[in-house]
C-alpha cells in the first residue's frame, strides 16, 4: 500500500470542498474527489495542476446511498485506506421559507447536506475505526448554531443534525482513535449564494469569507496531532 495519505472531499466541484481539495492536493494528499458532476470535478482536477495527477473523480450522488456505497469501494480499492472525509456538500432552495418550501426541496436539502453525510461516514468509518485513526471533517454553518429566516427550515434542520452526528462520532469514536470536527462557517462567497430569493449583489459578496479560508479551517484541524481534536469551530466574516 502507498504511504501517501488519502482524502475523501463531497462537493469538491465548487466552494469549500473544490478549495479544500485543492489545498491537499497541493500539499501531496491523494483526493478523492465527490460530487454529482463530472464535469465540475474535472475542473477541480485543471485547477489543481500538476497535483491533479494524485486526484481520482468519482462523480456519485451523495443522496443515494447505493452511490456512495460504490464510490467508497471504488476509492478503497484504488487507494487501500482512507484517513480523512471531508463533508462539505451542500445545497438550499430559493423558495426555502416554511411557507413555500415544497416537500421535494426539503428532501434535496436532507439527503445532500445530512443523510449524504451520514452514509460517507458509514462507508469509510469501518476502516478507520480498524486503523485506529481518522478525521472526518463537517462542514456545518452558523446555521447549525442558531435558526434564521435567511437560510431556512430545512437547511437549519440539515445542519443541526451535521452537528448531532459530529458530537455523535466524538462521543463513539474517540477511544478508537477517530476525531470528527465541525466547522460553522457564516457567510461564504460560494455558488451556493445564487440560490438565495435575493442573490447578494458584489458589494456585499465582497465582505463576506472566501472559500479558501474556510478550507484553510480545515486544513488546519486535519494536520493537527492526533492528540488533538477541535471539536466545534466557529468562523465568520470580520
Amino acid at each position: 500500500m502507498s504511504t501517501l495519505q488519502t482524502a475523501v472531499i463531497t462537493g469538491a466541484g465548487s466552494g469549500v470542498g473544490q478549495a479544500t481539495a485543492l489545498q491537499l492536493a497541493s500539499q501531496g494528499w491523494r483526493v478523492a474527489l465527490v460530487g454529482r458532476r463530472a464535469e465540475a470535478l474535472q475542473e477541480t482536477v485543471r485547477r489543481a495542476g500538476d497535483a491533479g495527477v494524485r486526484c481520482r473523480v468519482c462523480a456519485a450522488d451523495i443522496g443515494k446511498v447505493h452511490d456512495v456505497q460504490a464510490m467508497a469501494a471504488a476509492v478503497l480499492r484504488e487507494f487501500g485506506g482512507v484517513e480523512v472525509l471531508v463533508n462539505a456538500a451542500g445545497t438550499n432552495a430559493p423558495n426555502r421559507a416554511l411557507e413555500v418550501l415544497s416537500l421535494a426541496d426539503y428532501t434535496a436539502m436532507m439527503d445532500a447536506n445530512l443523510h449524504g453525510a451520514y452514509y460517507c461516514t458509514q462507508a469509510f468509518l469501518p476502516g478507520m475505526r480498524a486503523r485506529g485513526s481518522g478525521t472526518i471533517v463537517n462542514i456545518v454553518s452558523d446555521a447549525g448554531k442558531q435558526a434564521s429566516p435567511k437560510a431556512g427550515p430545512a437547511y437549519v434542520m440539515s445542519k443541526f443534525g451535521l452537528a448531532g452526528l459530529t458530537q455523535s462520532i466524538n462521543a463513539e469514536e474517540r477511544g478508537r482513535g477517530v476525531r470528527a470536527i465541525a466547522i460553522f462557517p457564516g457567510d461564504i462567497d460560494t455558488p451556493l449564494l445564487d440560490r438565495r430569493p435575493v442573490v447578494p449583489d458584489a458589494a456585499a459578496r465582497a465582505r463576506m469569507m472566501k472559500a479558501e479560508d474556510i478550507a484553510d479551517c480545515a486544513v488546519f484541524c486535519i494536520r493537527m496531532p492526533s492528540r488533538v481534536i477541535i471539536e466545534e469551530m466557529i468562523v465568520r466574516p470580520r
